[in-house]
């Protein structure tokens, strides 16, 4: 054989065997890193933000208890309950590293931004017009929410209806604000219109006890009416086009939250919720809310629809 092909075959194989050597060195380091960080991550702490809907329904406790249990992380989650558009700025300036919020306008508006990221749309259900037994506005009557609105409306100024907002900047008044244009009506300032400020459960007592009208997710809906806490208020209008309402995680982008820890946790957490979650939820929260195994593109596309609603 020709000497300089003898040598240059055996650097081949010196190179093959440092090439292995390498990887199962560095494989080795890396399996062992792995469980450093998942060691290091007992009562590691982070700051959560999220819609106050998802936190009166206690949905987030049980997840959390739950991915705690099967991961044995036993990570610490410190949660502020606020509106969607509140969660979604304390993401965008690093006061808090993960979000579960359901406004995908404003979630929009913050991805363009490039200050949070998406890892998933894990749950859904639907909002709905809730309002007197004795419908002044005939809301039941409507043929869609846009119209319900419509009608809400009118009665308000005959002095026959009353609404209750949260005038929060929450999801759900998020949602309520972008069903008044569409409706081409600003009901800001009228008597009949009332802004508290409020979560989604207290609005909900008010509007019972002023037998007014209000839109609310249904889980809350169903949760007091279920207590016993709802005596006046009934379900008058759903609307799978317009009030559909999707609930997804985000993880901040900004430099708080840029540690290999929280985006460890953020990870793990979000590959919970997509698959052993989804089964929590569809097992102890159906009809209050819903997961999204097995309708994803549905979701996807809801969720991309309401982006486009101003």
């Amino acid at each position: 054989m020709n000497p300089l092909r003898r040598r240059a075959g055996l650097r081949i194989v010196i190179i093959s065997l440092v090439v292995v050597l390498a990887w199962i060195t560095g494989f080795i380091i890396g399996v062992y890193h792995v469980e450093l960080s998942h060691s290091s991550l007992t009562q590691y702490s982070v700051k959560v933000s999220t819609t106050t809907s998802l936190y009166q329904l206690g949905v987030l406790d049980d997840l959390f208890s739950d991915f705690n249990n099967v991961t044995g992380l036993n990570a610490k989650f410190d949660v502020l309950a606020k509106g969607s558009g509140e969660a979604l700025r304390l993401l965008a300036d690093g006061s808090t590293c993960i979000g579960f919020v359901h406004a995908p306008a404003l979630e929009q508006e913050f991805i363009t931004q490039g200050k949070i990221e998406r890892l998933a749309l894990f749950a859904y259900n639907e909002f709905i017009i809730v309002g007197p037994r004795s419908d002044p506005a005939n809301v039941s009557s409507a043929v869609n929410a846009v119209e319900a609105f419509k009608r809400i409306y009118m009665a308000g100024e005959l002095g026959l209806a009353r609404f209750i907002s949260r005038g929060d900047m929450s999801g759900t008044n998020i949602r309520e604000i972008q069903l008044w244009n569409l409706a081409g009506l600003n009901p800001e300032g009228k008597s009949w219109y009332l802004k508290t400020g409020q979560g989604m459960s207290q609005v909900l007592i008010i509007a019972d006890n002023l037998d007014a009208y209000t839109l609310t997710d249904i889980g809350t809906y169903m949760k007091l009416e279920n207590q016993g806490k709802l005596r006046n208020l009934v379900t008058l209008k759903s609307d799978p086009t317009y009030l559909i309402n999707v609930y997804s995680m985000y993880l901040s982008k900004t430099t708080p939250c840029d540690d290999p820890y929280t985006w460890y946790i953020a990870f793990k957490l979000r590959d919970y919720l997509l698959s052993r979650g989804q089964d929590l939820i569809s097992i102890k929260y159906m009809g209050l809310l819903n997961p999204v195994k097995g309708r994803e593109d549905m979701v996807l596309q809801a969720w991309l629809a309401l982006t486009k609603l101003s």
